[in-house]
């Protein structure tokens, strides 16, 4: 398992996005330096030089790094027949060899020599997704195929770069996965009782949509 792009994006302005500014930064393009990933606090990206322009919805500790497994993106270029560049996700790590969507909320990567992540979330697609790709309806196409990626805080801050080594140190016993938080948080709703197995790795909302849920309909 290896980081094969680590990538990062500049504001730019763009008519597809309802950001206030009109800004956005995910069009993220792959770098050959070291960049730095530290917790941003309640805003921003974890990666130096990278940029998140709409704070209400990215960004953020639990939202720090968004990854997407190359091999997804692989089989979204058999299915839309165009090619996906490392990136095109507006994701910060396209990583090879990882289950990437299927991995377990708090399962913590170590990324290089030092930088360890943990597993908060799947990715819920937004018009500025679908404006970036250029593909008519892809908010429906994204969520009925489920392939999240995933959204990952910083554990322990590190240096990293592209062809490092992804090691995962720490798999939790339950079963709740990136996609299975997504799906319930999305398209069906019933599952939302069985996240809370993932306790406060979840990330914040999705753990407050599951306790709403839970008081409201049991579990």
């Amino acid at each position: 398992m290896r980081l094969l792009s680590l990538n990062l994006g500049r504001a730019v302005a763009v008519p597809y996005t309802d950001q206030p500014q009109g800004l956005t930064g995910i069009d993220k393009r792959p770098v050959d330096h070291p960049v730095l990933v530290t917790a941003p606090g309640p805003k921003g990206s974890g990666l130096a030089g990278d940029t998140v322009c709409d704070l209400r919805h990215h960004g953020g500790d639990d939202q720090a790094v968004y990854a997407v497994a190359r091999e997804d993106l692989d089989a979204w270029e058999r299915e839309l027949g165009r090619p996906l560049a490392n990136g095109s996700f507006g994701e910060n790590l396209t990583t090879e060899g990882l289950d990437v969507s299927d991995a377990l909320i708090g399962e913590r990567w170590q990324v290089g020599a030092g930088l360890v992540l943990e597993v908060t979330g799947g990715r819920i697609p937004c018009r500025t997704f679908q404006g970036h790709l250029g593909e008519r309806g892809w908010v429906k196409r994204f969520t009925q195929k489920g392939a999240t990626g995933a959204y990952l805080r910083v554990i322990v801050p590190g240096e990293i770069r592209a062809g490092d080594a992804i090691r995962v140190v720490h798999r939790p016993a339950h079963g709740v996965t990136a996609r299975m938080e997504f799906r319930a948080t999305t398209t069906e709703r019933d599952l939302l009782p069985r996240l809370l197995d993932a306790g406060a790795a979840l990330h914040p909302e999705a753990l407050a949509q599951a306790r709403k849920y839970v008081a409201r309909h049991g579990g």
